[in-house]
C-alpha cells in the first residue's frame, strides 16, 4: 500500500499548496491513502470547517490535529459529526470528536489512523499517551481489525517521540511526528517493521518563523515587547511529507523516504514512486 503523509498546513499558502498539488500526486503517484495534518490551516491558528471540508475534497482521507486544534472555536462544532477529523486521542473523556478512526483505502485496505498528543514541554495534564495508544492498539490491533496503522504523534521532544515509536514497534505500520514544522532526517525502519520520522515537517512558507511571518517573532526575541499578533506568511508554499511503501501481507513499513516540493527546500519524491 502506497501511503502519503503530509505535516502541517500552515495558513492560506500552505492550505491551497495542498489543495492544489494534493490531486495529481494521488494521480501520479498512485497512492491508496493519504493523511494530512491540518491544525494550523486557519491563519497558522486551528481550522476551520471549511478547510478540512477542501481538504478531504482535494484527496486527504483524514485530516489530523494536535494542540491547537481548538483555537477555531467552530471546530467543537463540526468535529462530533465528521467522522475523517480527528482530535488527539489522548484528551480528557467528554472532550468532542474522536482521536481515532478506521478507514478503507483506495486499495480496499483497512487503515487505522489514530492522532495523540505528546506531554514533554507540552501539556502534562493530558492523559498518558503510552496508556493511551495501548487502549487504541487492544481495540483495533494491526492485523486483526486493521490491515495498517498510522499514529500522528503530535509531540515537541524528540525523546518522547522516539520513545514512543520504539514501544510500538511491531505493532504499528508507522509513527510520524509533527509540531515542529521542520521536516527532520531520521526518517527509518525500526527494528520491528514500523517506519518512523521526528517530524514531517510543514506545508507552508519557509521563509518564516515555523509559518509565521518572521518580524514580529524576530522582535520578541531581540526586544521583548511585543509589537502585534503573530500571523502566517503568505510567501509560496514549500509542501512537506513522508511517503511509505506498506506490506500488504503485514501491515509494516517496506520502504520510506521524504517528500518534499516547492521553492525553499531541495525538492525530493520517494525514489519507489518515481
Amino acid at each position: 500500500m502506497r501511503l502519503l503523509f503530509l505535516g502541517d498546513m500552515v495558513g492560506r499558502t500552505g492550505r491551497s499548496a495542498v489543495w492544489e498539488r494534493l490531486p495529481g500526486l494521488i494521480s501520479d503517484l498512485r497512492l491508496d491513502f493519504v493523511i494530512v495534518n491540518g491544525e494550523n490551516a486557519a491563519g497558522g491558528f486551528g481550522i476551520t470547517e471549511e478547510i478540512f471540508r477542501n481538504t478531504i475534497e482535494a484527496g486527504a482521507d483524514v485530516v489530523t490535529t494536535g494542540n491547537h486544534v481548538w483555537d477555531q472555536r467552530e471546530a467543537l462544532i463540526f468535529a462530533p459529526r465528521e467522522e475523517r477529523f480527528l482530535r488527539p486521542a489522548n484528551f480528557p473523556s467528554g472532550t468532542p470528536g474522536r482521536g481515532s478512526g478506521v478507514y478503507e483505502a483506495r486499495n480496499g485496505a483497512r487503515v487505522l489512523v489514530s492522532n495523540i498528543m505528546g506531554r514533554v514541554f507540552m501539556h502534562p495534564e493530558l492523559d498518558d499517551p503510552f496508556q493511551a495508544v495501548e487502549r487504541v492498539l487492544e481495540g483495533c490491533p494491526l492485523g486483526g481489525g486493521a490491515d495498517a496503522v498510522v499514529f500522528d504523534f503530535h509531540a515537541e521532544a524528540t525523546s518522547e517521540k522516539m520513545c514512543f515509536a520504539h514501544f510500538v514497534d511491531g505493532r504499528a505500520s508507522a509513527v510520524i511526528g509533527t509540531h515542529t514544522h521542520q521536516p527532520t532526517a531520521d526518517h527509518q525502519i525500526l527494528n520491528g517493521g514500523t517506519g518512523y520520522i521526528s517530524d514531517a515537517g510543514m506545508c507552508g512558507d519557509y521563509d518564516s518563523s515555523l509559518g509565521m511571518d518572521k518580524e514580529e517573532p524576530l522582535n520578541r526575541f531581540l526586544s521583548k515587547v511585543p509589537k502585534g499578533r503573530f500571523e502566517a506568511a503568505d510567501g509560496p508554499a514549500t509542501i512537506c511529507g513522508l511517503g511509505l511503501e506498506l506490506s500488504d501481507r503485514t501491515g509494516l513499513t517496506e520502504k520510506i523516504a521524504p517528500l518534499r516540493l516547492g521553492p525553499r527546500l531541495e525538492e525530493t519524491v520517494p525514489a519507489f514512486w518515481r
